[in-house]
């Protein structure tokens, strides 16, 4: 059988995908990506490490912090600080984690490489090549894997599609695998306790505009009140706001140019149309106009509407027209369009004005 690198992150998932691979008849052997160094992350991978050393494979660690900061931090607080709200996984995982298990599965003479992610890698008809969704919906991640290129999936496999998680502890636990009831993570790995703006408040040093007071403004643009620095601030937001206007208020966008947050009530966080950049076609060679199914952020369910471009220069710029509004556009975050299978067609980076 094959070779195979499995991404081991120190988790049930990671290391139950190892242990199908190796039942499978696979040659395994687990990597771990080490993106900082920080007490965390070494004990994730210590618990790599016990878990490779359970399924009885070679194991091995590969540094890339360097690499993580440069692609995935650095981006994430210029995005943050420009009013946006950036999905850092999403980059991460086509510009960090693929690039880098498959630099690690050529230096150990594996033909793939394999993540504990839920959902199917597939072959479309077309020849390309895409993620469906699993079967477990609650657990899919499809929509975090949209960029991942074409080169980067022929050489994935991703055995945990078809499993739920209540079954893939159940495996890790007669597999008697040490992490069988370890808690998922729920935070972004590199911000302690999900606080965004401590996190970039160190990062950067206070040298960006992000952290000086400004107005909140309503749609008309007057006046309601002095803000705290829009890095505090995400469309969509209710609370922690910190004014009170006598009727519930949301923030609709974020003016990083006259540091300006605009308040509205929630029929104004609604819309119809959402624009996308950054474009990462995977089950479509072309693009023309077509029906889908697009969810504008991870927890989304995927809704009707019509898909084509209305802009490409040197990059295109996608139109997605709901059927049915859609609640809280946030720039910064990633559409993503499905077929009537599930399958990932398209997806890209939701515009500053889509929120408008």
């Amino acid at each position: 059988m094959p070779k195979v690198a499995v991404g081991m992150s120190g988790g049930v998932d990671s290391a139950v995908a190892a242990y199908l691979l190796k039942q499978q008849g696979y040659d395994v052997i687990g990597v771990t990506l080490r993106t900082s160094e920080s007490a965390t992350r070494c004990c994730e991978i210590d618990d790599a490490r016990a878990c490779a050393e359970a399924i009885s494979i070679p194991y091995r660690v590969f540094n890339c912090s360097g690499e993580f900061d440069r692609k995935v931090v650095a981006p994430f607080v210029e995005s943050y600080c420009s009013g946006q709200t950036p999905n850092p996984c999403v980059i991460c995982n086509r510009l960090v984690k693929w690039e880098q298990m498959i630099y690690a599965a050529n230096v150990l003479g594996a033909d793939y490489i394999a993540t504990g992610h839920y959902a199917h890698v597939l072959q479309l008809e077309n020849g390309r090549w895409s993620v469906r969704t699993a079967d477990c919906a609650a657990k899919d991640q499809t929509y975090m894997l949209y960029r991942l290129s074409q080169e980067q999936l022929a050489r994935t496999l991703m055995p945990l599609g078809g499993y739920s998680k209540d079954q893939v502890r159940a495996i890790a636990a007669e597999a008697g695998l040490p992490v069988a009831q370890k808690a998922d993570s729920q935070e972004i790995c590199f911000v302690p306790d999900d606080d965004y703006a401590g996190f970039i408040k160190e990062w950067i040093a206070e040298q960006a505009g992000c952290f000086t007071e400004g107005s909140f403004v309503d749609l008309d643009g007057n006046v309601l009140g002095q803000h705290k620095g829009i890095i505090n601030y995400t469309v969509g937001q209710r609370k922690g706001l910190g004014i009170a206007l006598g009727y519930p208020a949301y923030v609709v966008r974020i003016d990083k140019e006259k540091n300006q947050v605009v308040l509205g009530r929630d029929e104004d966080l609604w819309t119809r149309t959402v624009y996308c950049r950054d474009v990462n076609f995977m089950g479509l060679a072309a693009l023309s106009e077509f029906r889908a199914k697009a969810k504008i952020r991870y927890q989304h369910r995927a809704a009707d509407c019509t898909v084509s471009i209305v802009r490409q220069c040197d990059e295109p710029i996608i139109k997605l027209e709901f059927d049915v509004p859609v609640r809280a556009a946030a720039p910064g975050q990633s559409a993503v369009v499905y077929d009537d299978n599930g399958c990932v067609l398209c997806g890209g980076i939701i515009c500053q004005d889509a929120a408008r």
